[in-house]
């Protein structure tokens, strides 16, 4: 089943923010998506206790357990799985990393958030995985400081998505409740990200946006 691992050493990066947004997308696409935490500070976890009996499922992982605990969500229904991994968390990254199909490193556009980069590099070229960087929280007409920080990026051999998340409130207000942007503001700027953002890496993955028993 695709697996996305969300990977960064920076903290306040944005990894749980995509995670979430990423998992609930799969969700309403028709996939049963589940979220390993594996982030000692369980952000996602509580979200998922904010959020209740509504899936993704949220599970909480150690790092070393990674390879069992993903088995056994496929073993239990997940057609999609996120990987939400800690800052510094090197074990953590790697792991999640080895058993992704898809590697995404949230990151905001800012010369002490790039220079972070080098490790998360350093880690893709170890594990041989190629690696999107995707820019978020970049503030309105920013547009020349995303083309500076993309090939800061690139100049580290990471690949850039076409696709970023603006600084959003909506991001901020749906996560103290158990939700994501979509459902609190269907029509806003932030669901609009996320859709675009779920449709690429759909692509990515190579499956549809619309899942259906006769697919499985």
């Amino acid at each position: 089943m695709p697996t996305i691992a969300i990977v960064s050493q920076k903290g306040g990066s944005g990894k749980t923010t995509l995670a979430l947004h990423l998992a609930t997308s799969a969700v309403y696409a028709g996939y049963r998506a589940s979220i390993i935490d594996t982030d000692p500070q369980a952000t996602a976890a509580a979200w998922g206790d904010w959020r209740g009996d509504f899936l993704p499922e949220v599970i909480t992982c150690p790092p070393v357990r990674l390879f069992s605990t993903v088995d056994r969500a496929r073993r239990g229904g997940a057609q999609v799985i996120v990987i939400d991994t800690p800052p510094h968390g090197d074990t953590a990254s790697r792991e999640a990393v080895r058993v992704a199909d898809l590697v995404l490193v949230p990151t905001k556009a800012r010369a002490f958030d790039l220079h972070a980069l080098e490790a998360t590099a350093g880690l893709m070229a170890y594990a041989s995985k190629p690696a999107h960087v995707v820019f978020n929280a970049v503030p309105a007409r920013a547009s020349r400081m995303l083309e500076e920080a993309a090939k800061s990026a690139q100049a580290l051999g990471l690949s850039v998505c076409p696709l970023h998340f603006g600084e959003r409130a909506a991001f901020h207000r749906s996560s103290a409740s158990g939700e994501v942007a979509i459902e609190i503001e269907p029509e806003g700027k932030a669901a609009g990200e996320v859709g675009a953002l779920w449709a690429w890496a759909s692509t990515q993955l190579g499956i549809s946006e619309k899942y259906s028993n006769s697919d499985a």
